[in-house]
């Protein structure tokens, strides 16, 4: 039986094993250390909360989420910066199953309306998995990342390039 659940400091390597997976199933990097997401999510100043799918102590999902706030919603919603489910588990309704966790605990902790994600543009599988829970795409929306080493480049005047 598959058991969902609130995932605790202890989980932290086994949480980060997992979403090494899903990085190395994406193609992206994965530089987080097993101490650096547990204090970042069990630190003084938790940063993110995560939901676990779990059968017979292995790991068969997760979904790691922050609060967030939308002056256009009006209100607070939750980041799911992540979602994973294990190959061999796909097709269960785990996925399903780990989003509304997700808004579940978000909207108890910090009064979540929304959920809010991103998925690759390529990523037809995904996009129609989404679709099929009820998100729609946020078109006028473009994903921008600034790192702090590029922060520093810019207020020098430094270039990469």
């Amino acid at each position: 039986m598959i058991r969902l659940r609130l995932a605790e400091r202890a989980d932290a390597p086994r949480l980060n094993a997992s979403l090494a997976q899903l990085s190395a199933a994406l193609g992206d990097t994965h530089r987080a250390s097993d101490a650096q997401l547990a204090e970042a999510g069990w630190g003084p100043t938790p940063l993110f909360r995560a939901q676990l799918a779990e059968a017979a102590g292995e790991i068969l999902g997760a979904a790691m989420y922050s609060p967030v706030f939308s002056t256009a919603l009006g209100g607070p919603g939750a980041y799911v910066s992540d979602l994973w489910v294990a190959e061999a588990a796909r097709g269960q309704g785990l996925g399903p199953r780990l989003l509304r966790a997700v808004f579940a605990d978000a909207a108890r902790e910090w009064g979540a309306i929304y959920l809010r994600l991103v998925t690759g543009r390529d990523n037809t599988r995904a996009r129609a998995f989404y679709a099929r829970m009820g998100f729609e795409e946020a078109t006028g929306d473009v994903l921008l990342l600034l790192t702090a080493e590029r922060l520093r480049q810019g207020e020098t005047g430094e270039s990469t390039d």
